[in-house]
């Protein structure tokens, strides 16, 4: 799904004009990236949580010459969903009814030969 799909969507739903629903997506993800940048934590109830995590320097090095740098510290965004999120997309599935390419496996493995 793109930005052009949700505003779509928004313009669908909400019987808005389309300037008004690009309108409304662009100061949407501009107020979340600004909370970000800022360094705060951005909460979406039954979505998830997008949390920005400082990563200290640390050594590293050259995969083809062997020397030791410095790796610099940086900001990294991470993104965590809800637990309604979660539930949601697996749709309440056991683990082995949600992926039935691992169930199969481990029965295949355990069928006497």
């Amino acid at each position: 799904m793109t930005k052009a799909d949700i505003v779509e969507r928004i313009y669908e739903r909400a019987k808005a004009s389309k300037k008004d629903a690009s309108d409304v997506v662009d100061l949407v993800f501009e107020l979340i990236k600004s909370r970000l940048e800022a360094g705060e934590k951005v909460k979406l109830s039954g979505f998830g949580n997008f949390v920005v995590n400082e990563k200290r320097p640390r050594k590293g090095r050259n995969p083809q010459t062997g020397e030791e740098i410095v790796i610099s510290g940086r900001r990294v965004l991470s993104f965590k969903a809800s637990q309604v999120l979660k539930n949601s997309i697996n749709d309440g599935l056991r683990p082995a009814e949600a992926s039935p390419t691992v169930a199969t496996a481990i029965e295949s493995q355990a069928a006497p030969r």
